[in-house]
């Protein structure tokens, strides 16, 4: 049997999950009082459930403090369990609740921003002994999904950092979630001939014209060796995510371009990576 303690902030996704677990065949209890966590694993162990996900979350209130005692007590008696934490930045955070005028559980009449800071503070235990932690600031259902089937269902090794390569337009602005930005102004820019200009650097002809001659691959062999030389240090750093944001004047060929040229690079690491182009359908 395998136990998965489905857990982290409000807003980043825990329920979906939960039903994507319950889709797949695992038995699926939300929010159970953590007083009675004992007693259902005992009840588990007598059953004939195959796999067991368990939602547990701030909703808990002053029970969640005996929570770290009670896997403790859990982990001595033998039984195997996994936590599984869903983290969402902030920012994030406020957007969704703002957009679905939900109130967060600890902000009351009050900002959410304050709610989401005391929500950290209060999980930040269950993080600190998750075996799996899952960043969706960046994941559409369907990203998660697959997620979820990979780890949990095809039973596949999960590195718990996660790059996002994003391509986007100065004229647009830079991305407010960037943790690099790089600019490729200075390739050839393929807007100004007409055979190209309505074209994306999804096309294999502007692709072609970007990288003509040792600039563009010289770029990205240098680019990509600093991002090798990065990830692990970020990783000790305790970082889970990384946003490598690299744009050009309009975010449609150029920096798509590179974008997709690094992805083809780093997709071979051991690391979850996916690509954005956020402006390749606007004006240029």
């Amino acid at each position: 049997m395998r136990f998965v303690i489905v857990t982290g902030m409000s807003g980043a996704g825990k329920s979906s999950v939960l039903k994507m677990l319950e889709d797949t065949g695992y038995f699926c209890v939300d929010n159970l009082p953590i007083q009675l966590l004992k007693k259902f694993i005992r009840l588990i162990e007598q059953g004939n459930q195959s796999n067991v996900a368990l939602g547990i979350d701030i909703r808990s209130g002053q029970a969640l403090r005996e929570m770290e005692s009670v896997l403790q007590d859990i982990h001595r008696s033998g039984f195997a369990y996994e936590i599984l934490f869903l983290d969402c930045s902030p920012e994030v955070l406020v957007k969704r609740y703002k957009e679905t005028r939900r109130i967060h559980p600890l902000s009351e009449v009050g900002r959410v921003e304050k709610g989401i800071a005391l929500e950290q503070e209060r999980l930040g235990f269950l993080r600190k002994k998750a075996d799996v932690i899952i960043d969706t600031s960046h994941l559409l259902i369907r990203e998660l999904k697959a997620q979820i089937t990979k780890i949990y269902v095809d039973n596949e090794e999960f590195n718990n950092f996660f790059i996002t390569i994003l391509s986007f337009g100065f004229k647009y602005g830079v991305p407010v979630d960037s943790d690099l930005v790089f600019d490729v102004r200075f390739l050839p820019n393929p807007y100004y001939l007409p055979e190209l200009k309505h074209l994306t650097g999804n096309d294999v002809t502007v692709q072609d014209y970007v990288m003509q001659g040792k600039t563009a691959t010289d770029f990205l062999d240098k680019l990509e060796d600093m991002i090798l030389f990065l990830i692990p240090n970020y990783i000790e750093e305790g970082k889970n995510q990384l946003v490598i944001s690299i744009g050009c004047t309009g975010g449609k060929h150029r920096s798509v371009t590179l974008v997709n040229e690094l992805y083809e690079r780093l997709g071979q690491t051991e690391y979850g990576i996916k690509v954005e182009h956020r402006d390749i359908l606007k004006d240029s």
